[in-house]
């Protein structure tokens, strides 16, 4: 059953979700048609640049991302936090380089001399969009909508580019989150269109490798960064480490050898007390596994008090993957 995007997305909760769109019908309309003999692939870098406008406009922060010829993973960090720290013409100067505002805006952008209940309109105004930027529902809408948009026009059609509304995944604590990201970073070589993450064309691990290569602690600026102080923003790993366990998950999905597993474990995986199977096995089939909230037991029951939810996915899986 469907369930209402508010029992899903709650900052109560988590600041931090997997999400997942797929093209309609499961078409490649992103990658190589073999029936129409057309390559769409170019398309993967509208991707890009949207998230890249979208993450400078919205409070929130891309942890992970996969572009694949059907479909896409995002794995971001909403941080309610700032859009306090915006003022009013902080939250209207980002809005409006999306969407126009209402007359009453154009003429305050402008200068114009308004009167008290203008200037009460427009503090309204202002908060209804502060909400909305910090909304996961709008920063998908505004990245679907725009992809839908764009690919209709060169298409010279119109009608559904995506199935239905994105899919989305609660990350409830750093297991949660780490493995996710694997997940979603490994996608190419999973799909067998690369052989390591360097080669993982448009993904956020390549990312992250090719801006390494000018400096050591170098990271991407559309990218959450990897800190090592809970006191700084970004997420608590070491990128030397979060790395070295891409690319030792990675082997292993290419070699699909046991024995592999067992040898030099990665010190994240040691960390987090993940059992090495267990982990090859998230790799493969995260998204299968946790439909609706994932995360540690403990967190499971957390959020089932705190959402007031009767019976909460995932217990079974979260047992065996994360306990």
């Amino acid at each position: 059953m469907t369930r209402p995007r508010n029992t899903i997305v709650s900052l109560d909760a988590t600041p931090y979700y997997h999400v997942m769109s797929r093209c309609v019908r499961q078409s490649y309309l992103c990658g190589y048609q073999k029936l129409t003999n057309r390559d769409y692939s170019h398309r993967k870098q509208w991707f890009v640049d949207r998230l890249y406008q979208l993450q400078s406009i919205f409070a929130v922060d891309i942890a992970a991302y996969a572009i694949m010829s059907n479909h896409y993973h995002l794995v971001v960090h909403i941080d309610a936090q700032a859009t306090k720290e915006w003022s009013n013409d902080e939250v209207i100067r980002r809005w409006t380089q999306l969407y126009y505002g209402p007359h009453v805006i154009q003429r305050y952008q402008k200068g114009a001399c308004l009167t008290p209940s203008e200037h009460k309109a427009i503090s309204l105004i202002a908060a209804q969009w502060r909400e909305r930027l910090m909304d996961l529902s709008w920063f998908m809408r505004c990245l679907n909508e725009h992809i839908a948009r764009l690919a209709n026009a060169e298409d010279n059609c119109t009608g559904r580019f995506w199935e239905g509304r994105f899919k989305s995944v609660a990350l409830l604590d750093e297991k949660a989150i780490l493995s996710c990201m694997a997940y979603v970073d490994l996608n190419p070589m999973r799909a067998n269109t690369a052989k390591t993450p360097e080669t993982s064309s448009y993904t956020s691990v390549q990312l992250r490798l090719e801006a390494r290569k000018t400096a050591t602690e170098s990271q991407p600026a559309i990218l959450l960064p990897f800190v090592n102080k809970q006191v700084l923003k970004g997420l608590y790993f070491s990128l030397r480490e979060y790395l070295e366990l891409v690319e030792w998950t990675g082997q292993h999905l290419i070699h699909k050898k046991k024995e592999a597993v067992a040898a030099q474990l990665p010190y994240l995986l040691k960390r987090l007390n993940i059992k090495p199977l267990n982990w090859v096995k998230l790799s493969k089939q995260f998204e299968a596994t946790f439909k609706v909230f994932a995360g540690s037991f403990s967190m499971l029951k957390k959020v089932k008090s705190l959402l007031q939810i009767k019976r909460m996915p995932g217990i079974s899986a979260s047992r065996k993957y994360f306990d």
